[in-house]
């Protein structure tokens, strides 16, 4: 069963900003060092999941049970002027409400999207040079992840719609970007894996749903070198399966022309 995430937690991963904690106001979290992935369960309770939860995320993805019963993933996003964020942990796009992901009788408003390098998902074992978090919500504040792995490649025209405005400071700033449509970022392809995770950020709350697609898209070593420069490595390590599992499903047809 999913359940709703805390206003606070779904503040962390909508609003792109580390979990304010009242009395010891702001948690600086990182990926290195004391206060890296190691360590976030020690910076503050409201960070414990991080350490005790049993459905972490990310994961390592290798034999998937198929589920031809799962339905596939219906996307209805627009073009729109959307706005960047440099937040810190990373670069994140903020989108309009009426972009929305249905899933069989299920519909999510994008809220979000956002990149780590590598990617934090793995498959059979392989990571890839980023990956990008399309992150939804429905209107009672359950979480769904669509996943897109991004390998070296050919120049993307659409990335190049962000890569080329990437704001240096983490001042928190918004910076107007191009007309964007955020489907113009997934593969034609949405065949995916899904399985019952969590944030990949603190405060790590779990029951958040997974949907990393199958077919990775591409992108030029110069436009993954740009981000870099800003964000060299901002990937939590693969966490334990435990007693989870991972179903793949294979899309009826592409997603867009």
């Amino acid at each position: 069963m999913k359940l709703r995430l805390a206003s606070a937690f779904l503040g962390v991963l909508l609003g792109g900003s580390a979990l304010a904690d009242p009395a010891a106001g702001h948690i600086d979290w990182n990926y290195d060092g004391d206060h890296g992935p190691k360590h976030w369960a020690e910076l503050t309770p409201d960070f414990g999941e991080c350490a005790r939860g049993k459905a972490q995320s990310p994961i390592d993805i290798s034999h998937a049970t198929p589920r031809a019963d799962l339905p596939d993933l219906d996307v209805h996003y627009h073009t729109a002027p959307l706005r960047i964020l440099n937040n810190g942990h990373t670069v994140q796009v903020n989108a309009p409400d009426d972009d929305t992901l249905s899933i069989g009788a299920h519909r999510y408003h994008l809220a979000q999207f956002h990149f780590h390098t590598p990617s934090e998902e793995h498959l059979d074992g392989k990571t890839y040079a980023m990956e990008l978090h399309m992150v939804h919500r429905d209107d009672e504040g359950h979480l769904a992840v669509l996943g897109v792995l991004i390998r070296h490649g050919r120049r993307n025209a659409a990335l190049d719609h962000v890569l080329s405005h990437l704001p240096e400071d983490h001042d928190g700033e918004h910076e107007a970007v191009d007309d964007v449509d955020p489907a113009s970022l997934l593969p034609k392809d949405l065949s995916y894996f899904y399985y019952e995770g969590s944030l990949t950020t603190p405060p790590c709350a779990e029951h958040v749903a997974w949907y990393v697609l199958e077919h990775p898209i591409e992108a030029s070593k110069q436009q993954i070198a740009s981000f870099k420069k800003l964000y060299a490595h901002n990937a939590r390590p693969v966490q334990p399966l435990n007693a989870r599992r991972v179903y793949a499903h294979r899309a009826h047809a592409p997603a867009h022309p």
